[in-house]
């Protein structure tokens, strides 16, 4: 590096400047309305799923390196920054911790799922990703029975790898595919009317993968012939103008926050910095950490398993309020106005810590059940009662 870079950054990138501005000057831009003329003069780009990542964009900049703050590359041209010379990265796994504890708050919503699911019944996943593959063995350790659908890994990676109709007909069906396109194993669309149908009676599916996955009018359809499904969608087609309709149809909705903790976010902004370190051989000088100290609350002594879960998870993280910010926001208004607010939510999201951000401050009179529960899922357990 000859001097300082100049760093465009997405304004929802937590920390990007203790980060980055070591190596330059930071400007934030709305990821989703960025454009060519802000990129001229720019070394480095970092962004979130919000902004497509193309020949159109980038073909006038000089970028050396093109960074998201996310799981999945969909939204990057890799095959184009390939092509360019341009470095990139992204942040697998930085926020799957964030996701798997979304779906626990799902489970936890609705009321006798969890001590249903505790008591024998199923939960089915599709896509067996950084995501996928960690709900699957946090569940598997709570004793709830999973099995897993993805034809792009081995299928001797976890013991419950099955088909997708078999995922289909659990009392749970959680999606985490990436979105990808054409043959043998696109995922765009892959539940139409024929596979949402399947779903056994009484059954909940989960979407905080990606919209694309899930034919949005064909779930629509099924929902207005069956209402004894439960429905829980963080991700939409065609976001941030989603469906109203679609939103009104389903039990729960949230405007793709699953993986939005503060903890997450941090994670993403930490690999991203550290993979452009990486690419420009430069020296990592990594900030102190900007994490709240832990939190402490109790829970009642003698709750048992199923209730003390759904009491701790809900003290923490409540899927309804998301929910209903986000029911509130678009109520009555035009679709740009929707549109709009779906990103506002985004934007302002509360700051949300993870379960490991707390910790259970009487745990040494819960049972140990609930104690081993507590800890499964991500919860610090206060068991020598000298410790402040």
């Amino acid at each position: 590096m000859s001097g300082p870079l100049t760093i465009v950054a997405d304004e929802n990138i937590p920390d990007v400047e203790r980060y980055f501005s070591q190596l330059g000057a930071v400007t934030r831009v709305n990821g989703r309305e960025l454009n060519a003329e802000q990129l001229r003069s720019a070394d480095l780009l970092l962004v979130r799923s919000v902004t497509s990542v193309n020949a159109q964009l980038v073909a006038a900049s000089a970028l050396q390196f093109v960074a998201t703050a996310t799981i999945g590359t969909d939204h990057l041209d890799i095959d184009y920054l390939t092509k360019r010379g341009i470095g990139w990265a992204n942040a697998p796994g930085s926020n799957a911790n964030s996701v798997v504890e979304y779906v626990l708050s799902a489970l936890c919503w609705q009321p006798g799922l969890l001590s249903a699911l505790l008591a024998g019944g199923t939960v089915g996943i599709i896509g067996m990703g950084n995501v996928g593959s960690q709900l699957y063995q946090r569940l598997q350790a709570l004793g709830i029975v999973c099995h897993g659908y993805d034809p792009l890994i081995s299928q001797h990676s976890f013991a419950g790898m099955t088909s997708l109709e078999q995922v289909l007909a659990a009392d749970v069906v959680c999606c985490h595919a990436p979105l990808s396109y054409g043959e043998p194993h696109g995922s765009f669309h892959l539940l139409g009317f024929a596979q949402l149908a399947q779903l056994k009676p009484g059954a909940v599916l989960i979407n905080a993968g990606r919209g694309e996955v899930i034919d949005g009018l064909a779930l629509k359809q099924l929902l207005a012939q069956r209402s004894d499904l439960t429905v829980i969608l963080d991700v939409w087609e065609s976001e941030p103008a989603i469906d109203p309709a679609l939103l009104a149809a389903v039990s729960l909705g949230t405007p793709h926050i699953a993986g939005y903790s503060y903890d997450g976010k941090l994670a993403g902004t930490r690999m991203i910095y550290q993979a452009c370190c990486r690419y420009l051989s430069l020296p990592e000088q990594l900030p102190a950490s900007s994490t709240k100290k832990t939190c402490i609350f109790q829970l009642n002594p003698t709750a048992t398993v199923e209730q003390g879960l759904g009491e701790a998870i809900t003290a923490v993280y409540n899927i309804a309020e998301d929910d209903g910010r986000l029911r509130r926001e678009l109520a009555g208004s035009t679709a740009r106005q929707r549109a709009n607010s779906f990103d506002a939510l985004r934007k302002n999201y509360p700051r949300r810590r993870e379960f490991a951000g707390f910790r259970i401050g009487n745990s040494h009179l819960l049972s140990p059940s609930l104690q081993s529960a507590l800890a499964t899922v991500g919860f610090q357990l206060q068991l020598n009662t000298s410790t402040a």
